[in-house]
């Protein structure tokens, strides 16, 4: 049996592991939750929820189906289906002000998803989508949380989703900035293109 050198991580899990299983025995879930600390747990859910994500297939005609979950529909309109390929093409994420700067391609994204659609409206639409005084990207983005809230768990859909990410810079001066990204954190080895 292979000894764990003291104080590696692994060392301290088999002991984490030893002294949670006595707290469980002993009917203590209150010690080992204060003990452990609620946003640890959280984070704990979270790295659970990620051994068990469903690969995403994204079909020719842009049908988004869980393959994991017995290809399971994901059913978006053609304006979210768009929304959504524009964040999974930049996994660095993109600031919602700096949304005109990807007009065209999201253009583009809109255009195969909404074939019969008139090209008019489609112009129409992203131009509330990328205007920074429109809500109408905040909007897409809480149609596609509730979407994917409703076919799997809070923290599996937190990959899914369109989500905050803050980036801290600090310049050669005294200044600091933030880049208040939104981003898709689903892993893209996991995402299929047919």
């Amino acid at each position: 049996m292979n000894e764990l050198k003291p104080n590696t991580p692994e060392a301290v899990a088999a002991k984490l592991k030893v002294l949670a299983s006595e707290l469980l025995a002993a009917g203590r879930t209150d010690l080992l939750l204060q003990a452990i600390g609620v946003s640890a747990l959280e984070e704990l859910k979270i790295e659970a929820a990620r051994q068990q994500l469903s690969r995403l297939q994204i079909t020719r005609d842009f049908r988004f189906l869980l393959i994991d979950q017995g290809m399971r529909e994901v059913e978006l309109q053609p304006v979210h289906k768009a929304v959504y390929l524009l964040f999974l093409a930049h996994p660095e994420g993109i600031e919602f002000k700096r949304l005109a700067e990807y007009r065209n391609e999201l253009r583009d994204y809109y255009m195969k998803t909404a074939k019969s659609m008139d090209k008019q409206k489609i112009i129409e639409s992203i131009d509330h989508l990328v205007n920074p005084f429109d809500n109408a990207i905040n909007e897409k983005c809480s149609r596609i949380k509730n979407v994917f809230n409703s076919i799997m768990d809070e923290y599996s859909a937190s990959y899914y989703i369109i989500s905050s990410h803050t980036q801290r810079h600090v310049a050669c001066s005294n200044r600091i900035w933030y880049e208040r990204l939104k981003i898709i954190t689903l892993p893209r080895e996991l995402v299929v293109w047919e």
